[in-house]
Parts: structure tokens; C-alpha cells; sequence
């Protein structure tokens, strides 16, 4: 007889989403229904000193405001909602830093305040699950945060590199090649770690031998 093989690829899919696709409808709906609809922040640069106050200004009123009205919903659903505004304010913040001072760096704090803030409302919707559900739920959070920041940190340090060398010589744009690639190599190993992370949780849901051979199929896959 043959052992039974268990694939850690398919595994959990369908339960685990099931309860976050319910549970984002669920707040998203009632979100809508309080009437919450947010501003994004747009704008030219160099915008004057009193208008970088008044609209930094604006977006607290406006998001004190939206989080009061997430008090009429309950349980995770009040803190999910709560999460959104919070991180919609943090983002929105972050946005207009980035438009009164324009550089390459608070770009990048952009595009990873985006990825902290979705991580910490994806967090909290995984409170409505139990036990490895609820690890593995939290894990893939930090998977979509970890890649997010990786291809941020790639996209700056690339293009930094990049606006140096148009500065200098020839040697120092194959330099700044050099420096991409290494961005890219390092953004990549780490996806993979999370990635593994990830996979070595969804194994938790199994016991003795199909754990074993979850963590097996784990550990070839990231050559680990």
C-alpha cells in the first residue's frame, strides 16, 4: 500500500477564504451604509506651507468623522472598520508628506505605509477566525505586506541608483545595474521566506505523518 500523499499547495483554501471573503462583505457593506466615502488625496506638488496645513488639517476632520460613525457596528466588525479608517488616514497623510516634499524616499514611505495599513486591516479581519485558519490567514497578511515593501525598496533603490549614474560616467551606470539587480535578488529571498513561513503554518493544520510530509514538501519547495 502507498502512503497518502497530502499537497500543502491546496490545502485550507477553501475554508480559510470562505470565512474572509464573508467577513470583508460583511464590513465593507456596513461601511457603505454609514456613508463613509474617503477623499484621495491629489494634488500637484509644491503646494504652499498653509495649504499643506489646512489639508493635513482637513484629512483629521474628515477621518474623525468616519471613525466615530464605525461605532454603530459591533464585535471585529467595529475593528475592522476602525483599522480602515485609521490606515485611509495614515495613507492619505502619508500622500500629501509626499506631494509638499517630493523625493524618491517618501514615495517609497507611501507605497509601504499602503502596505502596513492593508496588512494591519487584513490582520484584523482574520480575529474572526480560530486556530490555524486564523495563522494562516495572519501568515498570508504578511506575505502580501513583505512583497509589497520588497517591490517598494526595489522600485527606490533602482531608481536611485539610476539618477546617479546619469550624473557620471559609463562605469557608473553599469554600477547602478549592479545595485538594481542586487534590490531585485534581495526583494525576491524575501517573498521566499514569507512564502515559507506561510507554508510551514498551513502545515500546522495536519498532525504526524501528513505534518511531516507537509513540512517535507515545504522545505523542497524552498530548498530549505
Amino acid at each position: 500500500m502507498h502512503a497518502q500523499h497530502y499537497d500543502v499547495s491546496t490545502s485550507l483554501q477553501s475554508s480559510l477564504h470562505k470565512g474572509i471573503v464573508v467577513n470583508k462583505f460583511i464590513v465593507s457593506m456596513a461601511v457603505l451604509a454609514l456613508g463613509l466615502t474617503f477623499n484621495t488625496v491629489s494634488m500637484a506638488a509644491d503646494i504652499s506651507k498653509s495649504d499643506y496645513v489646512a489639508r493635513k488639517d482637513s484629512i483629521t476632520a474628515e477621518y474623525k468623522s468616519a471613525r466615530e460613525a464605525c461605532a454603530s457596528l459591533a464585535g471585529n466588525g467595529n475593528n475592522v472598520c476602525a483599522a480602515e479608517v485609521n490606515g485611509k488616514e495614515t495613507v492619505a497623510k502619508a500622500e500629501l508628506e509626499a506631494s509638499y516634499k517630493p523625493t524618491r524616499k517618501n514615495d517609497n514611505q507611501v507605497s509601504v505605509v499602503k502596505a502596513e495599513t492593508r496588512y494591519a486591516v487584513e490582520k484584523q479581519r482574520c480575529e474572526a477566525l480560530t486556530a490555524n485558519a486564523k495563522d494562516v490567514c495572519v501568515e498570508e497578511a504578511k506575505l502580501a505586506k513583505t512583497a509589497a515593501i520588497a517591490d517598494a525598496e526595489v522600485k527606490m533603490k533602482t531608481s536611485d541608483a539610476n539618477a546617479k549614474a546619469n550624473e557620471t560616467s559609463a562605469a557608473a551606470h553599469s554600477k547602478a545595474n549592479d545595485k538594481a539587480v542586487d534590490a531585485r535578488k534581495e526583494a525576491t529571498e524575501d517573498k521566499l521566506d514569507a512564502e515559507y513561513s506561510l507554508a510551514k503554518e498551513k502545515c500546522s493544520a495536519y498532525a504526524g505523518s501528513p505534518k511531516d510530509q507537509c513540512l517535507d514538501q515545504a522545505k523542497l519547495r524552498f530548498n530549505k
